[in-house]
């Protein structure tokens, strides 16, 4: 996989995806409104993170894709004990790392965005795809997760930005300290993701 120059790419080798079942688009959207709706009964902040989690899933070129991209992501978080172990099992970290945060987006990529798990510790700012992406050797198709891991001390800027076309169209730029931008998007909590990656650039691991 191409690692577009940056150092802060590293491509992990996987097993060709086994194939998820996929629910029609209608009934996704169906299950969605419902949700939504219910949420909208509940309080302002549920509605709120309904259209979050709407916009998240529009992110995805296949809605339907998306959807079940996050159920089988949830389900493998819960089989596999918690973010905190999946964190240590997708990478390299010291015993005193603490992981503060995960969350749900996408990373926008010469290919599009790819949607996976951010993660905020206390060394690092890292992110891996949730399934392994195709790519061409050859003739050969080969697979590998899409991670990139940002040490702190390298963060130099994270920039909240809202789309002037479409303002639920949130992203967050990061810049390392020699000028490498990743531009994630789609989160779930984005206010609370801005505040945590802000958090850590000004060396708040609370």
């Amino acid at each position: 996989m191409p690692t577009e120059s940056n150092p802060y790419v590293t491509p992990e080798p996987a097993q060709p995806p086994a194939s998820l079942v996929k629910n029609k688009m209608d009934s996704v959207k169906d299950v969605l409104g419902k949700w939504g709706k219910k949420a909208a009964e509940a309080t302002k902040k549920a509605e709120d993170l309904a259209g979050n989690m709407w916009q998240h899933l529009k992110t995805s070129p296949s809605l339907a894709d998306a959807a079940m991209g996050r159920i089988a992501q949830g389900t493998k978080v819960l089989a596999e004990g918690g973010y905190e172990k999946v964190f240590r099992q997708t990478f390299e970290t010291v015993p005193e790392e603490k992981l503060l945060k995960s969350y749900a987006c996408y990373l926008s990529t010469s290919a599009g965005p790819v949607m996976g798990v951010l993660y905020l510790s206390t060394a690092k700012l890292a992110f891996c795809s949730d399934n392994p992406l195709s790519y061409k050797v050859g003739d050969q198709t080969e697979y590998s997760y899409y991670k990139v891991v940002l040490p702190v001390d390298q963060l130099k800027a994270v920039n909240p930005s809202i789309s002037k076309i479409n303002p639920a169209e949130k992203y967050i730029q990061v810049i390392s300290v020699d000028n490498h931008e990743f531009w994630f998007m789609g989160f779930v909590n984005y206010d609370n993701a801005v505040k945590s990656l802000q958090g850590a650039l000004l060396g708040d691991h609370s």
